[in-house]
């Protein structure tokens, strides 16, 4: 597919790993950790995104929980300037676009005479313009509510978009079309050739559905002018400013969000529900304006470019084979399915006998099991004592260099107003990583900087690819910061001081595989009704409500199944911005989460030997593919039957567990064979 123009990937999230709105959240879930599209491998670093819903509290643990003293990045340290306003950032700016224009006139219809000289050159222009835009974008991204900021980004990205448009975009279009004669001419006489091969590899894979010179240069030159980029862009300023009916106060989403989860009280937890999805009634027209954009969009570039399947543009440039994300989404309908109506089941016993819930709604889908002692509240240095620990027990080098992001001012700590919302972890190659955060001392806060800090070692142990090659394909992005956010989840589990305790850890992890798994994959499906409604003209925001009324059905039941209730979720499918941001790219948390979920039961059974092996895959980044990368471990994705063993092994062996420590304290009203 035509590369993803880095100014729209950047400012849309389309290079981010995840935008995992809603991770740990009632409607959404916990897709990375975004991760990550194998965005643009043209300009900009590619930038891992995994955005979850933070729990910002609202309740007594705000008390305990200080986050105004929290650590903040130190982003002007890193990059060296002073403010987004830094005249050095537009004197840069200046001497790329002169770069450019040398790139240009060097190597446009040259570069089957000297193909090693024009990718270095195009190697400095991306380095160049990593560094400035990624700062601002880093920079804006805590000033949500500063207008002038947000201005002053979108003028900077428009130059950008301009100068890419007019001087860049021949570059990816000659390399896909260059003979493969004069290819392996180039190759022959510049061996050097040899260590970009996976760069040239992954362009050249798009040239069947690649649109004239001329229709791709006007593409990238009008996006940020014209077309949904904007409208996208409106749709999550505006997500961002909502404020929801909480009492007599008006608080944000995560807020609400944060006191749905962590209440006690069935009914508390139902009000908060109500006033969320009352008040995304009043968003669902914006909503499902982007939406239709989104969509529209999305089919003409299938019907002009000529892919086959709604998914293949996207499978393509995760180069994944389409069959085996249709595998994969067909084991999670089946069998996912059937593991999440059985834990729910088991959930809602659990907490009939631990909270005196009668009715079970969507409210409590996410509701914390409050049973044992741990603690409720983490400060900071606790939730950085915790990671570094797990990561220790299980790699010295991935507990080192987590220290230096947290030593190096290199993670955005506390939930503020303003601030975007959820998490994130930018690679910003050549200065990063960096993480944004929004912790209040959850422990799901302390699983998401476990998360997050798989993200930011993975960067830099493949920084040395080069920033052409270091981002990790899709299938591989979600790998170390799943495998982290594990590691510190099982050392936890071993530490539980009661059975209490070890089971209320166990439904928190079965309802974040849950959510990543079976819940992206339900957002796949409305994904596909949306946009196959949508190549026959425009939906409305009753249509789009239908068709995620439709798919809760098809993924959790019929109520009373489960849930007795529905009730109040008419309208959360407005507020899931992957939907926008990265059409079809949920499944990779399915995807990320079940091969890291088979990958921990190598690690379990074959211990030795395995953080060798596992580091040198983090460490080739994008060099090489998913069924390469995990063929040492003795595993292949693209197996029928992968996706189902995967399933059984992850998730059947912690509801086993699950399902045995609540028979034995007397918790649970279901049993189930094993």
């Amino acid at each position: 597919s035509r590369r993803l123009d880095p100014m729209q990937a950047i400012s849309a999230g389309l290079t981010r790993v995840g935008l995992k709105l809603a991770a740990r959240a009632p409607a959404i879930k916990r897709v990375a950790s975004p991760s990550a599209v194998r965005a643009d491998r043209s300009v900009l670093s590619r930038t891992m995104r995994s955005t979850v819903v933070p729990q910002a509290v609202a309740t007594e643990q705000a008390a305990a929980v200080k986050t105004g003293d929290a650590p903040r990045w130190a982003l002007e340290t890193h990059f060296g300037y002073d403010s987004v306003y830094s005249s050095s950032i537009d004197a840069e700016l200046d001497a790329i676009e002169q770069k450019c224009k040398e790139l240009k006139a060097n190597f446009e219809g040259k570069m089957g005479e000297s193909l090693l000289d024009a990718i270095k050159a195009y190697e400095e222009v991306d380095i160049a313009l990593t560094k400035a835009l990624s700062y601002v974008s880093l920079s804006c991204d805590t000033k949500l509510d500063d207008d002038k900021a947000q201005k002053r980004k979108a003028s900077l990205f428009q130059r950008y978009s301009t100068i890419s448009g007019n001087q860049l975009t021949f570059f990816s279009l000659e390399l896909a079309d260059m003979s493969q004669e004069t290819l392996e001419t180039q190759m022959e006489n510049s061996p050097e050739l040899a260590k970009y091969q996976a760069y040239i590899d992954d362009v050249r894979r798009s040239q069947p559905y690649n649109l004239s010179k001329e229709v791709e240069r006007a593409l990238t030159v009008r996006a940020p002018f014209a077309g949904k980029g904007k409208v996208v862009e409106f749709y999550g300023n505006e997500l961002s400013r909502l404020r929801f009916k909480d009492g007599d106060e008006e608080v944000n989403m995560e807020v609400l969000l944060a006191k749905m989860t962590s209440s006690k009280d069935a009914a508390t937890r139902y009000e908060c529900m109500k006033a969320l999805n009352t008040g995304l009634k009043e968003f669902e027209r914006v909503a499902a304006l982007s939406l239709n954009m989104v969509a529209g969009s999305w089919h003409a570039e299938n019907t002009e470019r000529g892919f086959k399947q709604l998914r293949s543009q996207r499978n393509l440039g995760n180069n994944v084979p389409d069959e085996v994300v249709d595998s994969l989404l067909d084991a999670v309908k089946t069998t996912g399915v059937d593991y999440c109506k059985r834990y729910y089941a088991l959930k809602k016993g659990i907490l009939k006998n631990t909270q005196g819930l009668e009715k079970m709604t969507w409210a409590d889908r996410n509701a914390a099991i409050n049973i044992g002692t741990s603690s409720e509240a983490y400060t900071w240095e606790e939730a950085v004592d915790i990671v570094k620990a797990g990561y220790e027990k299980f790699s010295p080098t991935m507990a080192g260099l987590f220290q230096e992001m947290v030593d190096e001012k290199r993670i955005d700590v506390p939930a503020q107003n303003g601030k975007r919302g959820g998490a994130y972890c930018s690679s910003s190659y050549g200065h990063g990583p960096f993480q944004l955060l929004n912790f209040t001392g959850t422990q799901r806060d302390v699983a998401t900087l476990a998360h997050e800090s798989g993200h930011g070692a993975h960067f830099m142990l493949s920084y040395k690819q080069g920033i052409l090659q270091f981002h990790p394909p899709l299938t591989l992005a979600e790998t170390a910061s799943i495998f982290g956010e594990m590691i510190v989840f099982r050392d936890l589990l071993e530490k539980a001081p009661t059975d209490e305790d070890r089971l209320a850890m166990l439904m928190g992890k079965i309802d974040d595989i849950i959510n990543s798994v079976v819940r992206q994959c339900g957002f796949d499906a409305f994904e596909e009704k949306v946009h196959s409604g949508r190549a026959s003209g425009t939906l409305t925001p009753d249509e789009m409500t239908e068709a995620w009324q439709q798919t809760m059905v098809d993924y959790y039941g019929a109520e009373g199944e489960v849930f007795d209730s529905y009730a109040d979720t008419s309208h959360l499918w407005t507020y899931v911005s992957h939907f926008h941001n990265v059409p079809f790219y949920v499944y990779s948390y399915a995807f990320a989460d079940l091969v890291v979920g088979s990958l921990y039961g190598v690690y379990q059974k074959q211990p030795d030997g395995f953080e060798d092996k596992l580091l040198e895959l983090l460490g080739a980044g994008g060099v090489k593919g998913f069924r390469e990368a995990l063929e040492p471990f003795g595993l292949d994705p693209a197996d029928p039957v992968f996706w189902k063993d995967s399933i059984d092994a992850h998730l059947g062996s912690l509801m086993e567990e699950a399902e045995q420590l609540a028979a034995q304290l007397g918790l649970s009203d279901t049993s189930h064979g094993v």
